[in-house]
């Protein structure tokens, strides 16, 4: 199968990225112009992980994300379900795990801090793995969920859905190694909720203190919460 589906069954969506793993960071900082370095930084930074910490980083696709998390000095942990993503980023010499989010192998408050990037909108189930996610981060411990979103300005978002439906399948159709899992990446997006209904999920889910920041004028959120 080319791409996942909105009903996001989990084997398609593992296959998915499978076939975009060769090329996913560079298709990715393309089609952002750039962009995704700098969420990458500010989730860091929402995330604030410090040295000796112990960070879960899930859907961390190559591991890019990971790389970025570990520079204050935190163990951070790359967790993915796409093994294909997990050994194109063997290189990045951070730890990695196989791991599916909805049932995530590790004992209950494992980790300090957990941060999911575009990956969250993929799962089958993200209210289950919002729990999960809590599940496993120590009481007091963070969440930052870095994610797709709403713009803000009317007319942007309009100039941004255009460009998700068109031009971002036809730039894809250049440079990834599977065009066709972009038309699902717009798709999805689309579908997404907007910045309240997210954190709405995240707090029924069993986090408290939400809050969201917005980045590129909405285009991306940075929802960040506490564990009770």
């Amino acid at each position: 199968m080319s791409r996942a589906g909105l009903d996001k069954d989990p084997r398609d969506v593992a296959r998915m990225f499978d076939a975009v793993a060769r090329r996913y960071d560079l298709t990715n900082t393309l089609l952002s112009g750039g962009q995704d370095r700098l969420w990458r930084m500010a989730t860091r930074r929402a995330l604030a992980p410090g040295p000796g910490e112990r960070v879960l980083d899930l859907a961390a696709g190559t591991g890019v994300s990971t790389v970025e998390l570990a520079r204050d000095g935190a163990w951070c942990l790359a967790a993915d379900f796409s093994l294909g993503m997990l050994r194109s980023g063997r290189h990045r010499g951070v730890p990695m795990a196989a791991a599916d989010a909805l049932h995530l192998p590790f004992a209950d408050a494992s980790f300090d801090a957990v941060t999911i990037s575009f990956g969250l909108r993929n799962l089958v189930d993200p209210a289950a793995g919002l729990a999960e996610m809590a599940r496993v981060t120590r009481p007091g411990g963070r969440l930052v969920v870095c994610e797709f979103s709403t713009p803000t300005w009317a007319p942007f978002a309009l100039v941004y859905g255009n460009y998700l439906m068109r031009a971002l399948p036809a730039i894809a159709t250049r440079v990834s190694s599977n065009p066709d899992a972009y038309v699902y990446l717009a798709e999805s997006i689309r579908a997404w909720p907007d910045q309240p209904a997210l954190a709405t999920k995240i707090a029924a889910a069993g986090w408290s203190d939400v809050e969201w920041r917005n980045l590129t004028g909405g285009i991306v959120a940075l929802h960040r919460a506490r564990r009770p």
